[in-house]
């Protein structure tokens, strides 16, 4: 896939604070890519460095072969942003924000079909205060959509939102995927980069630390994996820790856990338990996720 956004060495300085240091990543075209780790580690900036919101101290950025400073009027049309905090008037309508979007663009999109498709039909004459954290973030998203971009940056999209409206939200991004587009999106939630995105940048200090497919990301600095065993057999330890994948056993209050590194640990597990005739009344397989990865790239846990 061609590369729609290029970040080369990107550095910014706020005063004394240096909130970006070192950042290069690129972005393919059609794939939903993500900026994760916690607050303050340089997510944001980095975004709006890229966007042409911000003019960085150092580095090099292209989207979609531009210049986001020197190529803003030819590039801001085929760009749609959600920023991380946006207001809008509290008695200004649903569909008045939309129109209002709508007329600052040549051609931009049916704005009743895209409140449809995002769920907001029914809300198009309520007023902005009086709508839900998770229907403004679909208004917000609507209004990024309005002229059909290439490219969609989310930033924090659904930070406060409850987990239904989250998954809601969640669905819109495949969508938007799914028409083609190419989507960038900041979050400090690793279920969600886990979820969502194709690949990912784990960024923390104003670094970036590793890229990857999140499964790629797991494998490479979390290759352990674990199965529970639920069971009240005294041999099971023993018997278990001679398996060949298994690297070593945990007792437990209901059972034991094992760990080992092949992709064959479950399998093994299984054959040990049915080939002994271990009573199990529960076999559960674990892996490591994106935040596991985390902790053990930084040394501590995500902060929100």
């Amino acid at each position: 896939m061609a590369q729609v956004i290029e970040v080369d060495g990107l550095r910014k300085q706020y005063g004394t604070v240096l909130a970006v240091e070192d950042v290069s990543f690129d972005v393919r075209e059609g794939e939903i890519f993500g900026l994760i780790g916690p607050n303050g580690a340089g997510k944001t900036t980095t975004l709006e460095c890229v966007e042409g919101l911000r003019t960085p101290d150092a580095g090099r950025v292209r989207v979609l072969g531009l210049d986001p400073w020197r190529d803003a009027t030819a590039l801001q049309p085929r760009l749609g942003v959600q920023l991380q905090e946006a207001h809008l008037q509290k008695r200004i309508t649903v569909w008045e924000a939309v129109d209002l979007w709508a007329s600052l663009y040549r051609q931009p999109v049916d704005g009743a079909r895209l409140l449809e498709q995002l769920g907001l039909h029914e809300k198009r004459s309520a007023w902005f205060m009086t709508l839900s954290g998770g229907q403004k973030q679909r208004l917000f998203i609507a209004l990024a959509l309005i002229h059909d971009p290439e490219i969609v940056f989310l930033d924090e999209l659904t930070t406060g939102l409850d987990p239904q409206a989250r998954r809601t939200i969640w669905e819109l991004i495949r969508g938007i995927r799914a028409r083609g587009k190419t989507v960038v999106l900041t979050t400090h939630l690793m279920e969600e980069a886990e979820r969502l995105c194709d690949r990912v940048a784990i960024v923390d200090h104003g670094r970036v630390i590793d890229i990857g497919t999140p499964a790629a990301l797991v494998r490479r600095h979390c290759p352990e994996r674990a199965v529970a065993i639920t069971t009240d057999d005294a041999r099971a330890a023993s018997l278990l820790a001679a398996c060949r994948s298994v690297t070593r056993v945990e007792p437990g209050a209901q059972g034991v856990l094992v760990h080992g590194n092949d992709e064959d640990l479950l399998d093994d597990v299984l054959a040990c338990l049915s080939t002994n005739g271990l009573h199990v009344t529960g076999v559960q397989s674990q892996t490591a996720t994106l935040e596991d990865v985390f902790l053990r790239l930084t040394g501590h846990s995500i902060r929100s």
